[in-house]
């Protein structure tokens, strides 16, 4: 803007009038509320907008979370399946070594075969006997494993053999008392801990279970 000198901004003073500072002022008036009333419509439109987007964000929300729902209830059914699965694979692995077990040690003609046998201190439940071999004056607590792979389910057996000696079921009271480990895999390390700790260690080979021959020199262990 051209600098004005005080002649000049005198001489423009004088072709003012009233009329027209006042139509000037009721423009600038005018523009000013149309700028504002642009304004506001531009703000109620971004409102608008914003609502708009955060109803979008809650129902992406809502549909997240009942898809979050949904899947948690799938895994939930699934894992109760897996876990069913494999009960259901432990107990066949439990009952087709059961069938045949007391042929495996004529030795001490073990001629009748108990399954789940609980051990309890009158009270309480402590453990149980997955299977029981027994005669008139011997008893074989046989633990079965669908994978016997883990040195931690010898150590198990082992604290299982001192309650049932501790708190001997009826078919257990005052008879000799061995003990077996057996599975549908047996891992070799396994095995051979097993047989060191003194227990005879069996597996289950197609139809059938198969005592796994003991190491020379080997004595089972009487609890």
């Amino acid at each position: 803007m051209q600098e004005m000198t005080a002649e000049q901004a005198a001489e423009w003073g004088k072709s003012l009038s009233f009329e027209k500072v006042w139509a000037t002022l009721q423009e600038v008036g005018r523009r000013q509320a149309e700028a504002a009333e642009q304004a506001a419509e531009q703000a109620a439109e971004q409102r608008k907008q914003f609502a708009e987007q955060m109803k979008k964000i809650g129902r992406k929300q809502a549909e997240t979370a009942e898809h979050l729902d949904r899947l948690e209830r799938t895994v939930e059914r699934v894992s109760a399946n897996v876990g069913g699965l494999n009960r259901s694979v432990g107990e066949l692995v439990e009952t087709l070594i059961a069938a045949c077990l007391w042929e495996k040690f004529p030795q001490y003609d073990l001629s009748r075969a108990y399954q789940r046998i609980p051990v309890y201190n009158g009270k309480n439940v402590l453990t149980d006997i997955d299977i029981l071999l027994v005669n008139t004056t011997m008893c074989m607590a046989v633990e079965v494993k669908r994978e016997l792979d883990r040195m931690q389910d010898i150590d198990a057996h082992l604290k299982r053999m001192q309650l049932i000696r501790q708190y001997p079921p009826e078919l257990v009271n005052n008879k000799q008392l061995l003990g077996a480990m057996a599975g549908g895999v047996v891992d070799p390390d396994v095995k051979s801990y097993a047989y060191a700790c003194g227990f005879f260690v069996l597996e289950l080979t197609g139809e059938s279970v198969h005592l796994i021959p003991p190491p020379e020199g080997f004595d089972p262990k009487q609890w």
